[in-house]
């Protein structure tokens, strides 16, 4: 049975879907990602759809699920590299895909990710430099 590899990156889970995704493919993907959320305890799941041509309003709900289900889980979702005929055919169908966070490429979704979550990329950047002063 064919599987869509899922990455753990730190806190997140990283998928790249490389392949335009039939049904048992896309549900499979659902299963297996929330079951991942649930095993690494992660904080957030990148969705990488940048080699995706064609979606469907099937494809669309299974994205909303994946969203709806990780966030009860304590999960965001990103959805990374939308071509814009896949974002104009999903706003066709109707598709709001409530829920789910997008950022053009897969660096601003991680940023995203990190923003959603608190995650800080460097902790000393944020601490206040030592006043030098000697009065």
């Amino acid at each position: 049975m064919e599987r869509i590899p899922i990455l753990k990156m730190g806190p997140f889970l990283l998928v790249t879907i490389q392949v335009d995704l039939y049904d048992r493919l896309a549900l499979n993907l659902e299963n297996d990602l929330i079951s991942m959320v649930s095993k690494t305890g992660a904080r957030g799941v990148l969705i990488d759809i940048s080699a995706v041509s064609i979606v469907d309003s099937f494809m669309g709900r299974i994205l909303g699920n994946i969203a709806s289900m990780s966030r009860i889980m304590d999960a965001e979702t990103v959805v990374v590299g939308m071509q814009p005929a896949v974002a104009i055919t999903l706003v066709e169908l109707g598709l709001t895909l409530q829920g789910v966070y997008t950022a053009l490429d897969v660096e601003k979704g991680m940023e995203l990710l990190q923003d959603k979550i608190g995650i800080l990329e460097d902790p000393e950047e944020d601490e206040e430099a030592p006043d030098d002063c000697n009065d």
